[in-house]
């Protein structure tokens, strides 16, 4: 008669709750015709944080379009922070490149992504759009002392060259950035043209 014996049923309790988490990379690609015909337009689009896997997709890109034309090159930029290693690789790319990069500010950038928008020759953005400077967040390092120290250096030098680039474009103090890269500050699209970040708003109206 065991089978009549009372047995506990199978947990059903509800799932602790998880906070959302963004996708893998391959989720957050386009698809692949639509890619394409951008690619076509040579138009190449940065999206998400800026990671090294990123930056090597986003740097081949732009290389190869400069390998097949001299038109201008367009880069949709939409990333609020990244990894200040990974930025430098775009914009060497970009430095090294033959043809202009034209960069276009789709929704809102930040932190190490605003290196890129700089090193563009000519910088526009959409009429919601947003600037973010904030200063890029270094990289978690573990090793010795030494180790340590030598990426903390590193780091401090490409920062460096951040706001030298920054002041270069904008015309603005150097102490003026390194205050608003310290506090934050988030630009609209008119108030980053006024601070010379960008040179245009697309689809304004005279």
């Amino acid at each position: 008669m065991d089978h009549y014996r009372w047995q506990p049923g199978p947990d059903r309790s509800p799932e602790p709750w998880q906070p959302w988490q963004p996708g893998p990379p391959a989720e957050q690609e386009l698809p692949g015709w639509l890619a394409e015909r951008l690619f076509d337009q040579r138009t190449v689009m940065l999206r998400g944080p800026l990671t090294h896997p990123v930056a090597t997709q986003t740097a081949a890109a732009l290389l190869t379009l400069d390998a097949t034309g001299d038109e201008p090159v367009q880069l949709h930029l939409a990333g609020l922070d990244g990894e200040l290693p990974a930025a430098f690789a775009v914009v060497d790319a970009m430095d090294a490149m033959r043809c202009e990069v034209h960069a276009v500010v789709t929704s809102q950038v930040g932190g190490a992504v605003v290196a890129v928008l700089v090193a563009a020759a000519r910088r526009s953005a959409y009429r919601h759009a947003r600037i973010r400077l904030a200063e890029p967040r270094a990289a978690g390092v573990t090793g010795t002392a030494d180790e340590v120290a030598a990426a903390a250096g590193r780091h401090l030098n490409e920062l460096e060259e951040v706001i030298v680039r920054l002041a270069a474009v904008t015309g603005q103090p150097r102490s003026r950035i390194e205050d608003d890269l310290s506090a934050g500050r988030t630009l609209s699209a008119a108030e980053a043209r006024e601070y010379g970040l960008i040179e245009a708003i697309v689809g304004e109206k005279d």
